[in-house]
Parts: C-alpha cells; structure tokens; sequence
C-alpha cells in the first residue's frame, strides 16, 4: 500500500513539475527591442574618442540604421562594402555602426572603408554593451531598421543581401 502511496505523490509531482515548466517557458519574456519597439537610449563613443554620440543626436528628419559589428568579422566587412557600393540608396538614412570591441579596431576599420567621407554614417564604440543586450544578438553583422519617427521596422542578424537592406530602407 505505501508503494502505491509513493507512486501517487511520485506521480503528482511529475505532473505538476511538468505543468510548471511548461508555464515558465510560457513566459519567456521578449527581448528588449521587441518590447519597447523605439530607438534604444545608446550611447557610443566616437573615433575622436572624446565625443558621444546618442539618441538625442540623431537626424530627426532621417530614418535609422543600426549596424552591430565586429571590425573583423568577414561578413560584417561585405556589409559595409555593399553599403558603400549602393550609398546613395541611404540618402534619407542616417546609419549608425556599433562595436564592442576594442577602441583602435574600431578606428581602423573607419578609416580602411574611408567612412569619414560619409556624413551620415556614424561609427562608435558601446562601452556599456547596451544594443547587443538591448538588441538580443547572437549573430553578426546585425542590422535594425527604423523609420523617421523612430519606430522599429524590423531586424535581422546575419549578412543581408543588399537588395533587402534597400528594399527595408524603404518601408
């Protein structure tokens, strides 16, 4: 009788351990970007390694590109050959490339791909590691879009063909 006992209260746990994993992973909850879909309060340090640049110091009149990346990871590199390649397609984009890694790095690949040139492209390091965790990464290079009033259109992580990185700049 007591081996029948056990089995029940064995029994009754697995069911009710079972339900409250699946509840939890239920409730997983969403990443950042997704919860509060707007342009993140980021703040990056700048080549001059002196200036920030942030939120509030984005174009008002121009949609939004973030581009994480790591100066040598391959993909990351195409990217930013595409983009300058198909440049005028950002005329009304103001693009802004984020790194987590190390200061002269960053530096380096700015002026390898000449990007002084470009007035609205804008290239820092995340000291606080706020877009990667805001952002939920897990690939590079990582790419969000917003439009004009600053709402997220959409993400995606990973190299992206060029014809759909122009093709979301104009939604």
């Amino acid at each position: 009788m007591s081996f029948l006992c056990g089995m029940k209260y064995s029994l009754l746990f697995l069911v009710v351990f079972s339900t409250a994993l699946f509840t939890t992973a239920q409730d997983t909850p969403q990443p950042p970007y997704k919860r509060f879909p707007s342009v993140p309060p980021f703040k990056i340090l700048l080549t001059d390694s002196s200036t920030y640049f942030t939120k509030e110091n984005l174009d008002k009149k121009k949609s939004v590109m973030f581009m994480l990346f790591s100066p040598d990871c391959e993909h990351c590199q195409h990217e930013m050959e595409e983009i300058i390649k198909n440049i005028k397609a950002f005329d009304k984009t103001q693009l802004v490339l984020s790194t987590t890694r190390d200061f002269d790095q960053m530096r380096d690949f700015y002026q390898q791909y000449g990007l002084e040139r470009f007035a609205n492209i804008i290239v820092g390091k995340d000291e606080a590691y706020m877009l990667p965790v805001f952002f939920d990464i897990h690939n590079l290079p990582f790419l969000a879009f917003y439009n004009r009033k600053k709402e997220l259109i959409s993400v995606f992580s990973g190299a992206m063909p060029i014809e759909k990185v122009i093709g979301e700049l104009k939604k």
